[in-house]
């Protein structure tokens, strides 16, 4: 039987918030001040015990011994960096519903290639100071270290891991590479960072000095690899034994695009809202060993949820070839995109092609009264979900505004048609009280940063703007 969504009246008009306007927000505020605050203790601890054991002294005693304390240093650092690292990518919940998947992401990025930078620093400084701070024995001093120290060995396969990694998340490098595989090769850093431990444990003699030091290293290990387990391993497997998820049809939303509907066990146990998304493995399909991330584009119901996909590559053109029955498989959910982040009672949507899907969500899953909520839909030749949307503005109040043609240029977000007129005010003309709403945005990056000049430019303050690009 062909399953359709169509928002039901009773569910969704005069919708109630389930929560204070602004209490999650808070403290998703506070979860960020304090992984901040622990993130710069960690360091500030590790480098006053370098300091207090010697190391300051040993930087003026000789060129060789500086070497080796200034390496030492370099790789405390590192480590705490990459355990850091580690609890970024294992997706614990606190974390990801107070800082979101893009801004995850983005410090993820900063704070690896900073661990990655200072690892190279402690193997040369290290290496370097071992060999009498004499560059001609620094080769020869490497082959020992290698061979001879305990966990060295490991140490360097985990360094190949890391760079793997690191090379792949260059910009350039990303290019060339499908999300799939970039994906996978990703999960090399869990690799790089447990060859890792063995080396710390038994050489760096600093690390288990006092009881006190023992203790944090053994702790700041277990915290990360207890993460992966619990959140990476554990929460999927037992989401998906209770959600059952299948498909039930696939249903064509215009040129090269396509929505899945799924059917599932009590999906409102979960806690997922519209606007986030979820990464999709789609059993007995090519590839299905290799996630791909795609928005709810309808608000989640008991037993019903809904995708829509873009033809943009390999894992999404084989969507579009799913057939009813295929059990699913999902992580997540992620992202901020949603009721979560909300501060006032008003708000704007802005969305661009296929971002509209997370767009469209929220627009039926929020909370708000007629004349609270508008719509911004960018789109070249085929608006998406026009019939659903004018439901919405009928049963709600929803105000959709619909900017059809390619953009004026690389500098601009709007289409043509306006003639003159800068995008800032024509934003200000369509949304003159855009200055106190939440917007939601979500659509491609470069079209997206426009997006959020223009609305800094109006006096939306950043704690208002809540954006998700396709970027990765």
């Amino acid at each position: 039987m062909a399953v359709t969504h169509t928002p039901h009246p009773g569910r969704i008009v005069h919708r109630r918030a389930r929560h204070p306007l602004g209490s999650r927000a808070r403290r998703d505020a506070a979860v960020r001040t304090g992984a901040g605050v622990a993130l710069w203790s960690g360091l500030l601890l590790v480098s006053y015990w370098w300091a207090t054991g010697g190391g300051v002294g040993d930087v003026l005693a000789s060129w060789a011994q500086a070497l080796v304390s200034v390496g030492r240093l370099c790789g405390l650092v590192a480590s705490v960096l990459l355990l850091v690292q580690v609890v970024l990518m294992a997706r614990v919940p606190l974390l990801e519903r107070a800082f979101g998947q893009d801004r995850l992401a983005r410090d993820h990025r900063i704070i690896g290639f900073t661990s990655f930078n200072l690892m190279w620093l402690h193997i040369v400084a290290i290496t370097w100071g071992y060999a009498g701070g004499s560059t001609p024995n620094v080769p020869a001093m490497l082959w020992r270290l290698v061979v001879d120290y305990p966990g060295m060995l490991l140490a360097a396969a985990g360094t190949v891991a890391l760079v793997l990694v690191v090379v792949t998340s260059v910009k350039r490098a990303r290019r060339r590479l499908r999300y799939e595989s970039w994906h996978l090769l990703h999960l090399y850093a869990y690799l790089g960072a447990g060859l890792a431990l063995p080396h710390q444990l038994w050489t760096g003699q600093q690390l288990a000095t006092s009881p006190l030091r023992t203790l944090f290293w053994w702790t700041a290990w277990g915290a990360a690899a207890g993460s992966v387990l619990l959140w990476r391993v554990g929460l999927p497997l037992w989401r998906n034994a209770r959600m059952g998820l299948r498909v039930a049809e696939v249903v064509p939303e215009g040129p090269g695009v396509a929505s899945v509907h799924l059917t599932g066990r009590d999906l409102h146990r979960f806690d997922h809202e519209a606007g986030q998304f979820y990464t999709w493995r789609f059993l007995g399909r090519k590839g299905w060993t290799r996630a791909n991330p795609y928005s709810l584009s309808a608000a989640p119901g008991p037993h019903h949820l809904r995708i829509t996909v873009q033809d943009v590559g390999d894992g999404s053109r084989a969507a579009h070839d799913l057939r009813p029955g295929m059990r699913v498989l999902v992580e997540g959910p992620f992202g901020r995109l949603s009721e979560r982040a909300r501060t006032q009672p008003k708000v704007a949507l802005i969305a661009a092609g296929v971002g509209m899907a997370p767009i469209r969500a929220l627009a039926e899953g929020l909370a708000y009264g007629p004349g609270e909520a508008v719509v911004l839909q960018r789109y070249t030749d085929h608006p998406l979900y026009a019939a659903e949307l004018d439901w919405l503005a009928d049963k709600r109040g929803l105000r959709v505004l619909r900017l059809p043609g390619r953009r004026r240029g690389p500098h601009s977000w709007l289409g043509h048609g306006l003639g003159p007129v800068s995008d800032l005010d024509a934003l200000r003309f369509w949304v003159p009280d855009i200055a106190e709403r939440d917007v939601f945005l979500c659509g491609p990056g470069p079209w997206g940063d426009l997006v959020v000049r223009d609305l800094r430019a109006a006096g939306v303050p950043e704690s208002q703007i809540h954006s998700e690009t396709f970027s990765w």
